[in-house]
Formats: C-alpha cells, structure tokens, sequence
C-alpha cells in the first residue's frame, strides 16, 4: 500500500470514529471484555512458563530426545517440539511468539521456521472446549469433535509443510534419543545464561505481560473495525455478491463466513445466530476457527516483523487448515451419536466464565511456581 492510500485509509478511520463513538465504545469494550475472560487467563500463565523453560534450557531438553521424531516427519529440529506443545495447549498467538523467538535465536533457519509457523498456531482447548461447545452450542460432548477436528487438520498441514521448500543438504543423524545427552545439553544451556533467578523471573513476568498486552490491542482494534464494517454493510454487501455467485448457499450463512473472516469469535457468535442445523454449524465453526481470522494474521504479522519469516505460508496453511478441519468435522458427526437437530442456545453467565477460567488458571501459576523452583535446584551455582 503506498503512502498516500495509507494516509487516506487512516484518515477515513478515524473520521468514522469520530462520526459513530458509541458503536467504536462498545465494540472495543466488547473486545476488551473478551480478552478478560478467555484470552488472558488462557495465555498469560503459559506465557510466563514458556519464557521460565526456555530460561531453564527446556527448549534444548527437549530437542534431543523427540529430534528423532520431528526430522522425518515435520522436516524440522528437535527444539520445534517446544513449540508445537505449548501451541497446542494455550492457542495463538504463542506458537508466532515462540516461533520468532527461535528464529532470532538462530535455532532454526528461515525455511523450518517459516513450517513451524504453518502449524502451531489453534484456538485454546478452553476457547473450543468451554466458549464454543458448552458455551454457544449448548454441548460440551461436541468439543472433542470440535477440537479433534482443528488439531488433527493443524497436524495434517505440518505433515503437507514438510514438503516445503526442500531443498539438498546435509543429511541430519538419526542417533537414538538419550536422557543424559538432553540433561548434558540443558546444562550447558543454563551455564550461558548469567542472570539470577530473580531476574529470570522478573524477565519472564515483563515480557509476558507485554506480549499479552499487545493482544488486548489487537483484539479492541479488530473489534472496532468489524463493527464499522458492519455499519456501512460491507460485510452484507460481499454476502450478497457471493450469493448472487453462488446460489446454493443461504445469505445468513455468508454474512457469518465473512465476520468471521475478520475476527474468529463474532464470526461464531453469528454463526450461531444464522444457522440452525447442527451440522452447518460444526462445518463452518470449525472453517472459521482453522481460518482464524485478520485478527489473528495481524497478531501473528506483528510477531513475525522481527524476523525475515515470510507471512504468506501462514496465510496458505490456515486456509487448509480451515478446510481440512470443515472436512473432518462433518465426518466425525457421520460417526458420533449426536442428534443433527437445532440446539437450543445456552450460553453460561459471565460471572460464572471468569470464574472457571481464573481458577483454572490458578493452577497454572501454581505449576509456574514449582517450575521455578525445579529450575532454582537445577542451575548450576554462579561463581
């Protein structure tokens, strides 16, 4: 975009801004809320621990024993395991964060880093599990297809990526993991960081909370632009053309694809008030939820602006990541015992949702803290 279209797309923005300030509030409100309630207790404990193993040279641990599985089926290093757990289980944007963190490392090149990316990047389990199955579906039983479908299609785009950019090389060792050699490299990683435990932690605590920070912007941000899309209806003006394209399709559907298209949880929060049949449902909650979302790209393109990975592999691999998990979902409902009529809507109270999640996360801070002190026992003494 040249500067002078730039100019004039940031100067009509914030004209519309000033022209509607209650929708601007409450969207971003709304957008801010949601981050309360899922994203910060989902993410921030697993931030911290993410930087308090990394610290502790987990990363390296780790690296030596599953390097054996990751070459030949990922074409990537042992230390992208770290990378794929903690995607998995705290959702995006950890595994951008953690990606780019290796990359400025030099623990892995462009390419591998660039095919890390294509796959680590979910919704939580508790955005999937807690939000959308027990939450706006009324059925929690329906999370494990919901979250069967997301991961195994994220997995299978890993498995695609590893045909990415081949290139000739150095054949890699196939040697047998060894515990010792992994502890002997996790030692080694200790001894060359010097900072004091305090200051780990400290470190650890800051940057987390910056991290976690910049998501709240993101998401307040993305929120206010989807409701002035919808105020001008751009949204039902692209439903509307792609209808009139392809008829077969119900224009409430359409108008959901395409909010989702901009930000994953409206995009659900409309699809349940478009459709009514289970399995549509699933199909396009699971197509938007591999997707993700420009919310979620412009987080990860944030991530990323540190390092020479390239963005538009991300953008390929959640558009089959979208369309894989469509697939699959609709052939697990062929095999699980769930009536395909409508749901009636049971969405839990607000109080209720921050209270789970907060005290599930207390865990995780619990869990931080023995970390911690296993790393407190491990370090090698400072001299």
């Amino acid at each position: 975009m040249s500067s002078v279209a730039r100019i004039f797309v940031l100067s009509f923005l914030a004209l519309s801004m000033f022209v509607y300030p209650q929708d601007v509030l409450i969207s971003a409100s709304g957008g801010l809320a949601l981050w309360w309630q899922y994203v910060l207790p989902a993410l921030l404990p697993f931030f911290i621990l993410s930087e308090l193993l990394m610290a502790a040279g987990f990363v390296h641990f780790l690296g030596v024993l599953l390097e054996s599985f990751m070459r030949p089926v990922f074409r990537l290093p042992g230390k992208a395991a770290f990378v794929v757990a903690m995607g998995y289980t705290s959702g995006f944007p950890m595994g951008a964060v953690l990606t780019s963190r290796l990359r400025k490392a030099g623990e892995i090149t462009r390419v591998e880093g660039e095919r890390l990316l294509a796959f680590t990047n979910n919704p939580s389990p508790g955005f999937m599990l807690g939000a959308v199955a027990s939450g706006m579906l009324g059925k929690p039983t329906l999370g494990i297809i919901l979250a069967g479908s997301i991961y195994l299609a994220n997995l299978l785009v890993g498995v695609l990526f590893r045909f990415y950019r081949v290139t000739p090389g150095p054949p890699h060792s196939n040697r047998l993991p060894s515990f010792k050699r992994a502890w002997q490299e996790m030692k080694e990683a200790q001894g060359k960081d010097n900072r004091a435990i305090g200051q780990i932690l400290s470190d650890a605590i800051s940057q987390s909370i910056t991290t976690v920070l910049m998501v709240a912007g993101f998401m307040a941000f993305f929120s206010v632009i989807l409701r002035l899309l919808n105020i001008w209806h751009i949204t039902i003006f692209l439903a509307t053309l792609t209808h009139i394209v392809i008829t077969g399709i119900p224009l409430p559907i359409l108008q959901a694809f395409f909010n989702g298209l901009f930000e994953m949880t409206l995009g659900c929060q409309y699809t349940m008030q478009a459709v009514s049949e289970l399995n549509v449902q699933v199909a396009l909650l699971t197509l938007l939820m591999g997707w993700s979302g420009f919310s979620v790209f412009a987080q990860v393109a944030g991530f990323i602006s540190e390092t020479d990975l390239r963005f538009l592999p991300f953008v390929i691999a959640r558009a089959l990541q979208g369309i894989l998990a469509l697939g699959l979902s609709q052939l697990f409902l062929r095999f699980a015992d769930i009536p395909t009529s409508s749901l009636v809507l049971q969405v839990p109270s607000t109080s209720m949702i921050f209270w789970n999640t907060w005290h599930a996360s207390s865990f995780m801070f619990m869990g931080i803290m023995t970390l911690l002190l296993i790393v407190i026992l491990v370090r090698q003494p400072r001299r």
